[in-house]
């Protein structure tokens, strides 16, 4: 947490959350500020942000949402008046990393606690860093030609066939380096000379600009892979082996974990008949207590599958909450980690995992009653 944090030991919580006023996130985060008996949460708008408007009170604690669904919000970040269009993801970066920022800043000024460390979030919405970071850290994660600082950058699709003749890869996933909810990702597979295919959610119009779709689609042909790569490229590519995933009922099967003050809290199964299973792109919730069953059938481990959640999270210590894509391999027994998402929690009407500290509250709600906790153990240490 901020360096301010101390300055607020052992006081109850006043919070104030940097987010899009209305937006679904903030509504379910004010409820459940609401419902732990505090006071409705302050709300900033990133608007003001990117304005150079924003200021915090002394001894708050400020949570940091997604900038998402607001229109102004994102031409200004990323300079695109659709926010359909995929391009400008390089741009929204740099916008945004500098708004998070100045939000610390103004924070520290105020003496208020800021629960999302800047640096973290730096990292968290590039994932060539983020894999980096993962694999120094000994957490599983898929291959890539293109992880840390040092790796060459992806110009084209040309530079995405050589790293995957140099890496031994048929299968492999190209992402856009600042992308999010699958925007911009193509899940490609050669077989041979001549023999290629790509599924991705990204649509080309006539005058080569891309847009985002709610409709799975495959490309079989290499020029218009070969195009689409392309325009992404000037953004910042990863790629990444594609790894065979586990199946449910012939679906591919994946699971949003996600993490609050460094505890698995909330799991939801994630199952679709495309590579992607982002739930907005046809993906459907699966049987939670199933894939259990299958994991510890199939003698792995329920609990090891959630410490490799947490130790993802835990390389992220300054930030409360993260949501952690798990990865269960084809037999149900090895798990890596595909992504780690810093505003991963909207998972309405989900309840925590039974036997973990959130049981019966939502992510929103977890993650106030961690802050609850540390300022109850906060007095305590302060007047044992």
């Amino acid at each position: 947490m901020s360096p301010s944090a101390s300055s607020t030991a052992g006081r109850a919580p006043r919070f104030a959350v940097v987010g899009v006023p209305g937006n679904r996130r903030v509504t379910l985060f004010q409820d459940a500020v609401r419902a732990a008996g505090l006071p409705a949460a302050r709300v900033v708008p990133w608007l003001d942000v990117l304005r150079g408007e924003a200021s915090f009170l002394p001894g708050e604690t400020v949570r940091m949402d997604s900038p998402g669904e607001d229109t102004e919000v994102e031409r200004l970040l990323r300079a695109v008046g659709d926010p359909a269009r995929v391009e400008g993801t390089a741009r929204w970066y740099a916008g945004f990393t500098s708004a998070v920022r100045t939000v610390a800043r103004a924070a520290a000024a105020a003496g208020a606690e800021l629960l999302d460390d800047p640096d973290d979030v730096a990292v968290l919405f590039d994932k060539r860093l983020c894999h980096a970071v993962l694999d120094g850290a000994g957490v599983p994660v898929p291959a890539s030609p293109t992880s840390g600082v040092a790796a060459p950058v992806v110009r084209d699709w040309a530079d995405v066939r050589g790293r995957m003749a140099d890496h031994g890869m048929s299968r492999v996933f190209v992402k856009l380096a600042h992308g999010s909810s699958a925007s911009g990702v193509l899940a490609v597979e050669t077989a041979g000379p001549g023999r290629i295919r790509a599924t991705t959610s990204v649509e080309r119009d006539a005058s080569g600009r891309l847009f985002n779709s709610l409709r799975v689609r495959r490309i079989t042909t290499e020029p218009e892979i070969a195009a689409v790569v392309d325009a992404l490229a000037p953004d910042g590519l990863h790629i990444e082996r594609w790894l065979p995933k586990a199946t449910r009922h012939g679906r591919a099967t994946d699971l949003r974990v996600v993490v609050v003050a460094g505890r698995a809290t909330h799991a939801v199964v994630r199952t679709s008949h495309s590579p992607m299973t982002n739930l907005h792109l046809g993906g459907e919730r699966g049987d939670l207590d199933a894939v259990r069953s299958a994991v510890e059938a199939a003698g792995g481990s329920w609990s090891g599958a959630l410490a490799v959640c947490e130790r993802a999270a835990a390389c992220f210590p300054d930030t409360l909450c993260v949501g952690v894509d798990l990865l269960p391999s084809t037999g149900w027994r090895r798990f890596a980690v595909g992504e780690v998402n810093a505003f991963g929690d909207l998972l309405p009407r989900l309840t925590g995992l039974p036997g973990s500290d959130a049981e019966g509250l939502d992510t929103y709600a977890a993650q106030v009653a961690a802050v609850q906790n540390r300022a109850r153990n906060n007095r305590a240490t302060a007047t044992a």
